[in-house]
């Protein structure tokens, strides 16, 4: 065997058991008892720690520098084993191990305290879980910038400076957008209830529409949704409310962009490290794309009306045209995951700039409840009523995840290239979108990105792609003729 072969078949059992470690997230989101949790964290401690021993261990590097790659793929491959085992060997596997099990218990705390409102009950275990992960970036920033190192396991080559950047070129729009609509006559909202087994139904029917393969992959409920898994067993979860199924809806679609992604992969990459999506903000313009500019259009908001009419009959909307503008109404709100596509991203950079400021140490976590309550009624203009609407809300502190909330507007800048490309590439969209067929749509984002898996780097994902190279241009487009359409402005 060459050493490049001998490194694969190891890495491949790496990959395997990553995914197994998944499962197990999986399982703890959707159908773990709510007492397993301690022993659920050392399960997970223990899967840590044996992946960090694998991504660490002394052979790799020998490997490495043995290795001769031969084709691109094999480039890319050798690319992602280097930038894994350079930042595992950094980190020490101890500390890797305290991490996921620290977050492992903090989530369910977080929990807990969430359902409560009581953020003093989750402020300690979050300063552990703070302290464990800037040990984590210390180690693993060289250059003394620990919020650039953590951006690396969600976005490699990302900086803060170049996403602050592109988030400053964005917000004056959104901001601006965002008042012109506010002064605006308001499209009528749902007033009606909806159960939950035509929500599910749909559910389905909407994720078969977009593409997602049932034969290997499920959908199941949590509180968050989220996807899970890649290349054989991609799973995805929802959520249901009685008198907001497009909280279901959305959800589901958004969610399956995500999957989709996976399972859309190059089979010939199935537990490679190519064969996952290259990274969050990639992976986000995914699910951002069949979420909003696909099932938010005037188009699919059609045959999605007639699904709703068809499932629970009269619900108080009275056309299509109607229902178009009550599906992308811009109101008032407190929760990212429910938020409109004008609103959504100054969610975002609120949390972007308040986690930034709390790994510097510029902002005492004492103090990140009034910080967020401060700058939530600065950019909305109206006060946080309880913590579960405002800083407790999100589950992605709790478990550790810095430098992850940057890639949601990432990917919104990124759906914004792909769709001003989709647009000219299938100029049958809006006919076969109102048929309910996304099949040239998502055709065009498999076979031009999601086929690739990490072959390329995540700018240049988007640039091969989309044919220009990100910014946040082509999302502002999109937004100002979308909205002001609807509203009249």
């Amino acid at each position: 065997m060459t050493a490049y072969s001998e490194l694969m078949a190891f890495q491949r059992e790496t990959e395997a058991l990553s995914q197994v470690a998944g499962r197990l997230g999986w399982d703890q989101e959707t159908m773990m008892p709510r007492g397993s949790a301690d022993q659920r964290a050392e399960e997970m401690g223990a899967m840590s720690g044996m992946l960090h021993a694998r991504r660490t261990d002394m052979r790799i590097a020998d490997w490495l520098a043995a290795a001769t790659p031969e084709t691109e793929v094999e480039t890319a491959n050798l690319r992602h084993i280097q930038r894994s085992y350079d930042r595992a060997t950094k980190v020490p596997a101890a500390l890797a191990s305290e991490i996921a099990k620290v977050t492992s218990k903090s989530q369910g705390i977080w929990a807990e305290a969430r359902a409560n409102n009581d953020v003093a009950a989750f402020l300690p275990t979050f300063k552990t879980v703070l302290d464990l992960k800037r040990e984590e970036g210390a180690a693993l920033a060289t250059d003394g910038a620990v919020y650039d190192a953590m951006l690396q396991d969600y976005e490699p080559g990302a900086t803060a400076a170049q996403l602050a950047a592109m988030f400053d070129g964005l917000r004056p729009s959104l901001v601006d957008l965002r008042a012109a609509i506010l002064d605006a006559e308001a499209p009528p909202q749902l007033d009606h209830s909806f159960d939950e087994a035509g929500q599910l139904a749909i559910s389905t029917k909407l994720a078969e529409a977009f593409g997602y393969d049932f034969t290997i992959g499920r959908i199941d409920k949590a509180v968050h949704p989220f996807s899970s898994g890649s290349g054989q067993d991609v799973r995805i979860t929802t959520r249901t409310a009685e008198r907001d199924p497009f909280n279901c809806f959305y959800s589901t679609i958004h969610e399956v962009g995500h999957a989709c992604y996976e399972q859309n992969i190059h089979a010939d990459h199935l537990l490679t490290p190519v064969g996952g999506g290259v990274s969050m903000g990639v992976h986000e313009s995914q699910s951002r794309i069949y979420e909003n500019q696909l099932g938010r259009s005037r188009a699919f908001t059609g045959y999605l009306y007639g699904l709703m009419r068809d499932q629970f009959g009269d619900f108080g909307i009275k056309d299509e045209d109607t229902f178009y503008t009550t599906v992308n109404r811009v109101s008032d709100g407190y929760i990212r995951t429910e938020a409109d596509e004008v609103q959504y991203n100054l969610h975002v950079l609120i949390r972007f700039d308040l986690e930034r400021a709390l790994i510097s140490g510029d902002l005492a976590l004492n103090d990140l409840e009034a910080a967020w309550n401060d700058r939530f009624k600065s950019d909305f203009g109206y006060a946080v009523d309880t913590p579960a609407n405002g800083v407790l809300q999100d589950v992605h502190w709790p478990v550790g995840l810095f430098g992850y909330f940057p890639t949601y507007s990432l990917g919104n800048v990124y759906a914004g290239c792909l769709y001003e490309a989709l647009r000219a590439a299938v100029p049958s969209l809006d006919a076969d979108l109102a048929r309910g067929d996304t099949s040239k749509a998502t055709g065009w984002l498999r076979d031009n990105l999601q086929v690739h898996g990490g072959l390329y780097e995540p700018r240049d994902t988007i640039k091969h792609a989309s044919g220009v190279d990100p910014s946040e241009a082509p999302l502002i487009r999109y937004l100002q003729e979308k909205f002001r359409g609807i509203y009249g402005l």
